[in-house]
């Protein structure tokens, strides 16, 4: 990660951290839901990056937040995994595979004690061989686990079927020019039929339920 200064917390809105400069902060990396906790105001933080400096459509900046660890010597503490620790976020598009996989485990750990959110039942994952369920979270960020039916390639488009018709059942979509990307992390999109996986992404709808996957970290194998 890329450092980017220290600032100071004004406030914790809906829309981000407000810091005494007067720029917004949207966490990067997570999928927050309404009311998640955030450092209280007068806390000191710095931020860092992966990648080149972004803002989103709102003009927020996106960054990774630490804070420094009260009687453990200035040590910072990463405030995206400690959200993920208790279960009060997911993991949602990173940028950098080792990143990912840490988060990725912070995430499973919350989930397998069901702490925060992964005790509601609005969080329970999909399944893909439902996809009429899983068309009921279109327009949100969701988690959908099922095994892989086939891979096919049209165009510059790799399709990850779960089912034999498109028009109804769950599809991932992945752009042939970032399978590369994939590949490093280990994910070879071709090989993952006969595969069970779990996708994270925002569910869309083309015939069927639909899930685009941009970054390596939305593609689980867990089997």
């Amino acid at each position: 990660m890329v450092g980017m200064g220290t600032a100071t917390v004004r406030a914790a809105t809906d829309a981000g951290l407000v810091l005494e400069d007067g720029r917004t902060v949207r966490l990067a990396a997570l999928d927050l839901p309404d009311g998640a906790q955030s450092p209280a105001p007068g806390t000191e933080v710095t931020l860092k990056r992966i990648g080149a400096a972004e803002t989103d459509r709102y003009g927020r900046l996106v960054a990774h937040v630490f804070t420094v660890q009260a009687g453990q010597g200035g040590t910072e503490g990463w405030f995206q995994a400690d959200l993920l620790r208790r279960g009060l976020a997911r993991v949602a598009r990173v940028g950098d595979v080792t990143c990912a996989r840490a988060l990725l485990a912070d995430e499973e750990k919350a989930r397998a004690a069901k702490l925060g959110l992964w005790a509601e039942p609005v969080y329970v994952i999909g399944k893909a061989e439902e996809p009429a369920d899983v068309l009921k979270s279109r327009g949100r960020f969701a988690l959908v686990e099922g095994k892989v039916l086939s891979v096919r390639e049209s165009g510059g488009t790799i399709y990850v079927n779960f089912g034999r018709r498109w028009s109804e059942d769950f599809t991932v979509t992945i752009a042939r020019r970032n399978e590369r990307a994939f590949t490093a992390a280990g994910i070879q999109p071709k090989s993952l039929a006969g595969r069970r996986v779990r996708i994270r992404g925002w569910i869309e709808e083309r015939g069927g339920p639909w899930v685009e996957a941009a970054r390596p970290e939305q593609i689980e194998v867990v089997q």
